[in-house]
């Protein structure tokens, strides 16, 4: 039997971790020798719910192969957002809660993306359709990647779904939802030991938008004026992102977990767009998004819209 990787995407937050670790899991219950591995560095949010549920960080991989010929995919589907190599493995699997985008493959597979708020959501579901006990450490697992996703289920992806399903696992991980969630998110907002590098590619995704390249990062904060005091340092190496990767628009998103509202800073050739986008001014490249938390539902589709006119 042939090793299978399971990967997230890559600058992987909680659900894409914790959903490659929870999947692999199943997998090998499932008579699979499938591995869970990582596309980028561990953060503190993550590093959280992984300490408290006894598990180490999965293998850090640039390339599957040639140590794989097959992988399966969580919490993504878009190929730049993937495994340097992927067009050299065959993807066999994909379970996703995103856009399906850029993405083909030269065989059948197994497609399961579902509009709820976190992977892990269609993952609880999957140990039951296979008859799988979910032991408490996976549950915990499950249920950190789903308070990730949800913002403590304040964020509109959240779904009735999520809910149910974060009910479910918090009782089989013996900790209540309310009281870890708000431990996790604020140790996930501690900047403290982050470089303004490190706010710009922890959770940052490329996205194809019409015919132009777009890079979106996120960070949450407790206090957004931590991040955006040092705008003007920020500004230099987002440019030089742009200049590296040639992006036609690079927006970065701070977001208060507390007040539920974000601050974006919007800059690129196509930076105009974004106050399309939103129906808001950016002034000094900066606009106040009041309600906006999720990069997946309320930044994705409105920029997009905004660039494919």
């Amino acid at each position: 039997m042939e090793k299978v990787y399971v990967l997230g995407h890559k600058n992987p937050d909680t659900d894409s971790i914790c959903s490659a670790i929870v999947y692999a899991h199943l997998k090998r219950e499932l008579g699979m020798d499938a591995v869970a591995v990582r596309l980028g560095d561990v953060q503190n949010e993550t590093a959280f719910a992984l300490d408290k549920f006894g598990f180490e960080a999965p293998l850090l991989i640039e390339k599957a192969s040639p140590d794989v010929k097959q992988v399966i995919l969580v919490d993504h589907n878009e190929k730049q957002q993937s495994v340097d190599d992927i067009d050299d493995v065959q993807v066999i699997e994909v379970i996703d809660h995103h856009r399906i985008a850029n993405f083909e493959t030269a065989d059948p597979l197994y497609f399961r993306a579902e509009p709820v708020g976190c992977t892990a959501t269609i993952l609880n579901k999957l140990f039951k359709e296979n008859g799988v006990e979910i032991p408490p450490n996976i549950a915990g697992m499950m249920l950190s990647a789903i308070i990730s996703d949800s913002l403590l289920f304040k964020s509109p992806t959240c779904t009735v779904q999520d809910i149910a399903a974060a009910k479910e696992l918090e009782v089989l991980a013996g900790v209540n939802s309310e009281e870890y969630g708000l431990a996790m998110l604020k140790a996930g907002a501690d900047l403290s030991d982050k470089t303004l590098e490190d706010l710009l590619t922890l959770d940052a995704k490329e996205f194809g938008m019409g015919k132009y390249k777009v890079e979106i990062a996120q960070v949450n904060a407790v206090d957004v004026n931590d991040v955006m005091s040092r705008q003007a340092e920020l500004e230099d190496l987002i440019y030089r992102k742009i200049a590296e990767k040639e992006l036609n628009l690079f927006f970065f998103v701070v977001t208060d977990i507390l007040n539920n509202d974000s601050v974006a800073l919007a800059l690129g050739a196509q930076a105009e767009k974004a106050e399309k986008a939103f129906g808001v001014p950016f002034i000094n490249n900066v606009a106040l998004l009041k309600g906006v938390v999720s990069r997946k539902k309320q930044v994705v589709p409105v920029l997009t819209e905004a660039l494919s006119e």
